[in-house]
């Protein structure tokens, strides 16, 4: 509310619940939604803090849609037998454990059916043992081709695939990206469209505090946009309009600050 009050805003940059995609993660959804139209095993992968959220955030949006059905799981569970009672609860499905597989199997079909397409997503997936991933592949082999398996996990997850003994994992791949951290082009870019979202002016950061942004975020979305946020907040706390260096050094003096690798292990959202 501080930066409604100050600044005269209805909505606050950086904490926006619908932020746009930029130009990569658009690029890898529209990738997705092609491959799910001919059965897809989509795995994405990236740092903490390179946009991985936001991109999964759009695509469970596709379920706003008549023509679509998504089911995401937010949380991995490391058993086989977790995720197929999570996957049966997102799906509505109350059944028996030894029918669940198969309830699956014709939920998705009755989707399909319905002329939807079937998008399931699973986060952490760099967390599953191979075992696990290798039952789930055999399940969503069963699945109709209008369906996407879309995992999201940090890098190592595309190395464990790479091993000569998940072959049979890896080559059923249709897809996969890895989002890099972005340019310090692409994070100015991203503060400006933050700040023209709620109608403040580009001019609220002022070149030196841009600098001292872009050169303590290195690449990483989630760190500017809590950087900027938290400078936003100091600068209203001393009812400036404009964000100088004095305002972002305030936060980076702050104990979780003083360690880039640190925050990035909390991933503050």
């Amino acid at each position: 509310m501080i930066l409604q009050s100050t600044f005269g805003i209805e909505k606050e940059p950086f904490q926006r619940d619908q932020p746009e995609l930029l130009l990569a993660q658009q690029a890898i959804l529209d990738t997705i939604q092609i491959h799910a139209q001919h059965g897809g095993f989509c795995v994405v992968v990236g740092a903490p803090g390179v946009g991985k959220s936001t991109l999964r955030t759009h695509i469970e949006r596709l379920a706003d849609s008549k023509e679509n059905e998504v089911i995401s799981i937010s949380q991995t569970l490391h058993t086989y037998g977790k995720l197929i009672k999570q996957l049966a609860l997102s799906m509505k499905i109350d059944a028996p454990e030894k029918q669940l597989e198969k309830e699956l199997i014709q939920t998705a079909y009755k989707h399909v059916r319905d002329r939807k397409t079937v998008f399931t997503l699973i986060d952490e997936a760099h967390l599953l043992d191979m075992a696990t991933l290798r039952k789930l592949r055999l399940l969503f082999d069963k699945f109709p081709a209008k369906h996407s398996l879309v995992l999201f996990g940090q890098p190592e997850l595309l190395h464990h695939l790479a091993m000569n003994v998940n072959t049979d994992i890896k080559s059923r791949i249709t897809f996969s990206a890895n989002l890099l951290p972005l340019t310090d082009f692409d994070l100015e870019q991203y503060i400006v469209r933050e700040l023209e979202a709620v109608k403040l002016g580009i001019n609220t950061f002022d070149e030196g505090a841009i600098e001292v942004i872009l050169r303590n975020a290195q690449g990483n979305l989630r760190l500017c946009r809590n950087l900027c946020y938290g400078s936003l907040i100091e600068a209203c706390r001393e009812g400036k309009l404009n964000v100088s260096i004095t305002h972002v050094n305030n936060v980076l003096v702050q104990r979780h600050w003083r360690s880039h690798e640190q925050l990035i292990k909390q991933q503050v959202r």
